[in-house]
């Protein structure tokens, strides 16, 4: 290597630092300008000492223990409903401000959008779908979905019947006898999910071991998966890939991907009938089914399975997770399990088996009480409890610049945004003094307007299945609660285990049920 390719090689190194030094200060002059503009102040900051590290080491230590969301709740109170800091090299904002999230998910949503790298940390699970896509993709997605949740189809509550009907067999005769309630829950939401979505239930809950697709065979010492189990497994490490920010592909483990592969394959089965309908075993007629319509559009498989996926995720486990942390409130507050019991048998009545008469759709959405309690539960526990958004421009949020946090901040392109509804739906100056306690009379009194109580996300992306999910929750609460006069704790935690994925639910619910 002679000395003049030395210096050539020097000098077109210099050049490259030179206009990448040239575009910093240009875009750096761009970004005052523009925040200066809009009387932008910056936010609170988040210690952020060793570019952010020990934030990310204490994140994961939180997550080790279980309370990572009571970590980043945690943030709020100390460093105002908006600050800016550094976790794991990367500035992050967050915030639990309701103008912020508005301006996020509504009247600023051209301004942001998932990102790249959400899409590509999910995709190895959920491919291309409603959940991962921006854009043309996203729109067409949802279009397809839409009329699977008109009012008609969530209205049919004799197919809903089945399935409630089938978990309450699964719970023991006796009185006083334990049961845990979750598992069947999340059987009971894949069922009616994939027999309302894909025009065939898998019929777990007839399964002896509560497994649709029986258990799968690994080689030597491998795991075995059911398909809950393997769906769980999936979405854990795509929140555990989510934590190391653009890392994620460092988190790419066999057991991953066998248990993508097992989700896959269920998938695949009703994409196969859909595709060859003589395969079905049931006929399906006047009814919009989401999977036959967009076989209708194309044949291509693993487009009809990542479309498939990205709903089954919505259907099967947000739902589940209400049923789940509802019975754990329930079980701890009997006063309220007893008010809202009197109040369904009010409306309902009871019949010669002491079933109580099954309710219409119409007359779920009467039940004042059950409404509240649901509210409540979404509050403290909402299905999706961290969220956010990257800026595709220069842009700006309403409030939380300076110290007083009622300035704008300037968000640059390509800044992430996170905001939590766990941590908003706690705010004691939007709830109460007691925020973080179980009182569902709080909804008597105007509390929960607008963008403070945000349980399905909003504006454009808002959840189009939200109905579909409560009158599912409220069908089978009040189907529980006409055949069983009182529940009890059987476990002695003070605070419910979470699985904490892409959506959260209790680890367990542990009851003791005794009949009425």
């Amino acid at each position: 290597m002679g000395p003049s390719f030395m210096s050539l090689f020097l000098l077109v190194i210099g050049i490259h630092c030179l206009l990448k030094l040239t575009s910093y200060l240009i875009t750096a002059h761009q970004n005052r300008k523009f925040a200066k503009s809009h009387n932008c102040l910056p936010p609170r900051r988040l210690p952020s000492a060793f570019w952010g590290l020990p934030n990310w080491v204490h994140i994961m230590r939180a997550a080790k223990r279980g309370d990572v969301l009571e970590h980043i709740a945690s943030r709020f109170p100390k460093y105002g409903n908006t600050w800016k800091g550094r976790i794991l090299f990367v500035t992050s904002i967050g915030t639990i401000e309701p103008e912020n999230i508005k301006t996020i998910l509504a009247t600023g949503f051209k301004d942001f959008s998932l990102g790249s790298e959400r899409h590509d940390n999910f995709y190895p699970l959920l491919g291309d779908g409603i959940f991962t896509l921006d854009g043309a993709g996203w729109e067409h997605s949802r279009a397809n979905l839409r009329p699977q949740f008109s009012r008609d189809q969530i209205s049919d509550i004799e197919a809903l019947e089945v399935h409630v009907q089938r978990l309450m067999n699964r719970l023991p005769e006796g009185d006083g006898k334990v049961a845990d309630l979750q598992p069947l829950f999340y059987c009971l939401t894949l069922d009616s999910a994939t027999e309302f979505l894909f025009g065939e239930s898998v019929d777990s809950l007839l399964s002896p071991e509560l497994n649709p697709t029986g258990a799968v065979s690994g080689r030597g010492g491998e795991e075995q998966m059911s398909f809950a189990r393997a769906f769980n497994v999936s979405q854990a490490y795509l929140i555990k890939r989510a934590r190391l920010r653009g890392l994620y592909w460092m988190i790419n483990p066999p057991r991953f991907r066998r248990s993508n592969a097992i989700v896959h394959a269920l998938v695949d089965r009703y994409v196969d009938m859909a595709l060859h309908p003589e395969k079905r075993t049931r006929k399906v007629s006047g009814k919009y089914v989401f999977l036959d319509a967009i076989a209708a559009e194309t044949k291509d498989a693993k487009y009809l399975r990542d479309q498939c996926l990205n709903i089954l995720l919505a259907g099967r486990d947000t739902t589940a997770g209400l049923l789940g942390f509802t019975f754990w409130l329930l079980a701890r507050h009997p006063h309220v399990y007893q008010k809202l019991r009197e109040e369904i048998l009010s409306a309902f009545g009871t019949s010669r088996n002491g079933e109580g008469r099954r309710p219409s759709f119409s007359a779920l959405k009467d039940v004042t009480y059950l409404r509240y309690v649901l509210n409540e539960t979404l509050r403290l526990y909402p299905s999706v409890p961290l969220n956010g958004r990257t800026a595709v421009r220069n842009t700006i949020l309403p409030r939380g610049g300076g110290e007083d946090g009622l300035s704008p901040v300037f968000i640059p392109k390509g800044q992430r945004v996170d905001y939590t509804c766990y941590g908003l739906h706690r705010r004691k100056d939007l709830y109460g003094e007691d925020a973080d306690s179980f009182r569902p009379e709080r909804w008597a009194e105007g509390v929960g307007r607008g963008w403070e109580f945000l349980p399905f996300n909003g504006g454009p992306r808002i959840c189009l299945g939200q109905q579909y999910a409560l009158t599912e929750a409220a069908y089978t609460v009040t189907r529980i609660l006409q055949k069983y006069a009182r529940i009890e704790v059987a476990d002695t935690y003070t605070g419910p285990m979470m699985d904490l994925t892409l959506t959260m639910a209790p680890k367990k619910v542990l009851l003791k049920l005794w009949k009425a």
